[in-house]
């Protein structure tokens, strides 16, 4: 396996990343998670608490990104802490299985232990069972489960 480095991100990976952003969520543009990305990537995260992201780089390319903020709760953690959250979190499927994602979560984690958080969080759609998988394996605890629902109120809807 070629070596792979854990870095922050910076301006110079917007575009590698907001294409795995893509990947990831792609109901959004390459651009507009450009646009997103930006202030992040800048060291000026929007919104009042910390934030930031780390990326695996692989010789020339990018090989996943982890987006790590921190909040003021989550499900399932202590609500007198602060707590780091996963917010984001992509290993390109060519290098999947070679522990980059676990790479990539360690140095999140570092990252909010730094920041005063003493729990770490995140998550994922109930019916995405390989991201499941992988947050267990690397030692997170389902919490809760959540349907969402809608009903629209418009007549003949």
């Amino acid at each position: 396996m070629e070596q792979v480095v854990i870095r922050p991100a910076g301006p110079e990976d917007v575009h590698e990343i907001a294409a795995m952003c893509h990947s990831l969520w792609p109901d959004a543009s390459v651009e507009q998670h450009a646009e997103e990305l930006a202030p992040l990537l800048a060291g000026k995260p929007p919104g009042i608490l910390p934030a930031t992201m780390f990326v695996a780089q692989a010789m020339e390319n990018l090989a996943g990104f982890i987006e790590v903020s921190l909040r003021s709760h989550a499900d399932g953690c202590d609500p007198a802490h602060p707590v780091g959250f996963v917010e984001g979190w992509y290993v390109k499927p060519e290098f999947r299985g070679k522990k980059i994602g676990d790479h990539l979560l360690q140095e999140a984690e570092a990252w909010a232990r730094k920041s005063g958080a003493r729990e770490i969080a995140s998550d994922t759609w109930i019916d995405n069972l390989k991201s499941q998988q992988v947050h267990e394996a690397l030692g997170f605890e389902v919490v809760d489960r959540c349907v969402h629902f809608r009903k629209s109120l418009l007549s003949g809807a």
